[in-house]
Parts: C-alpha cells; sequence; structure tokens
C-alpha cells in the first residue's frame, strides 16, 4: 500500500513497526472440540447400556428449515425420542435427555458427532462426572452406525413420503411413524421382533425371580 502512495521504505524498519505496532492480523484457529471418550466402541450387552444421538433437517412446505433430535438405544433398537422443532440448541438436548432418564434409567454412555449442540456448555456440564460421552472422529458417521441407520430409515420411509404444511403437523406424522417403527416393526437383528416387543423381552429374562416361582427345579 506504501508502494502504491510513492513512499518508499527499508523493508526491515517496516517490518520492526508492523511487530511494535502489532498490526497482525491474527490467523484463527479451528473451534476446540471435546474429545469426550476414544476407546474402541463395543456393541452393548444390555439396554440402557448405550444411546445414540444425532439430528436430521428437513423442510415445511413454506420452505422453513427444522431439524429433529432422534435418540435410540443401540441394543434394543427402540427410538426414544423424535424431537421436533426449529431450533434445537445444548439446553433443549439436556432437557429431553432428563425426561428420558427420569422415564428409564441412566444410560452408561452417549455417543455423537460433534456439532456445536452436542458440544455446548449446558451438555458438557449435564455429562461430566455423570455418563460417559464418546464423541465419534469428525467425519466418520460409520461409527455412529447405529443411529444413521435409524436416520436413514426415518428419511425413507417418512420425511421422503410427505409434505409437511406445520410443525404441529410434522410432528404428529413423525410420532406416529417412530410409534409404529417402535411396536409394529419386526428387525431381523432383534430375532423378527419389534424393538418394544424385545425390550420387554430382556427385561423380563433379566428381573429376578419372585417368591413362589419355580425356577431350575427349585420352589422359591
Amino acid at each position: 500500500m506504501l508502494a502504491r502512495e510513492g513512499q518508499r521504505m527499508n523493508h526491515k524498519k517496516l517490518y520492526r513497526i508492523y511487530r511494535e505496532e502489532r498490526l497482525m492480523v491474527r490467523r484463527r484457529r479451528g473451534r476446540k472440540r471435546a474429545l469426550g471418550t476414544r476407546a474402541p466402541m463395543v456393541l452393548p450387552s444390555r439396554i440402557n447400556q448405550r444411546w445414540s444421538l444425532d439430528f436430521v433437517s428437513d423442510t415445511l412446505s413454506d420452505g422453513r428449515r427444522f431439524r429433529i433430535l432422534c435418540i435410540v438405544d443401540d441394543y434394543s433398537r427402540e427410538c426414544l425420542a423424535a424431537v421436533v422443532d426449529t431450533s434445537l440448541g445444548g439446553v433443549r438436548v439436556v432437557r429431553e435427555l432428563e425426561r428420558l432418564v427420569e422415564e428409564r434409567a441412566k444410560p452408561d454412555t452417549i455417543v455423537s458427532d460433534n456439532g456445536t449442540e452436542l458440544t455446548s456448555g449446558a451438555v458438557l456440564r449435564w455429562a461430566t462426572r455423570r455418563i460417559g460421552w464418546h464423541y465419534i472422529e469428525p467425519g466418520k458417521p460409520v461409527q455412529n452406525a447405529f443411529i444413521e441407520s435409524f436416520n436413514s430409515k426415518l428419511r425413507d420411509e417418512c420425511l421422503n413420503e410427505y409434505v409437511f404444511s406445520s410443525l404441529a403437523e410434522a410432528r404428529a406424522i413423525i410420532e406416529e411413524w417412530r410409534q409404529d417403527y417402535n411396536h409394529l416393526r419386526p428387525h431381523s437383528s432383534l430375532g423378527t421382533l419389534t424393538p418394544v416387543e424385545f425390550a420387554t423381552l430382556n427385561r423380563q429374562e433379566k428381573q429376578p425371580p419372585q417368591e413362589g416361582e419355580i425356577t431350575g427345579g427349585l420352589y422359591l
């Protein structure tokens, strides 16, 4: 710029003044991401051992965008929630998780990507010393395969089949589909049981025998 104005200056002196006046443009570094755990993931062996979270986006007929917070139990394949709203920040995520914990139980681990909502201060404060939160590596959705498979079914069988005229209609139709998925849809990976049937059978098998029941040839 000085040269364009016809001024000549020794480049070493110019660089010294440049540094002394702190005229350097600070280079922006990448956003720090919450790492969570990085241990290899193993297949869950019981209900509420591991939940998966992710977001799916769609649009209403008037072009407004909305998002769906999907939460799945990786063992039973149950869709625990499909929360529909135009804005789903970290505080809302925590509120929905608190509701599910009260209804079911606290999971040992939650798996998600590094999205801003899921690495927010609200989520980190809620999860610290309470739940193990496992963040998958950026750009590797296959590491969260259970929720990715669910998202694909949700989009193919529901979102792509309807044009939602309002948020209320989207909520009603998506919730109806979720109930159908949980209660009526058999899964080959669950021995052709529905997620709810599989979860109910699993809970019954792991309940201790009640007094008066015959178990293994012994009358309790």
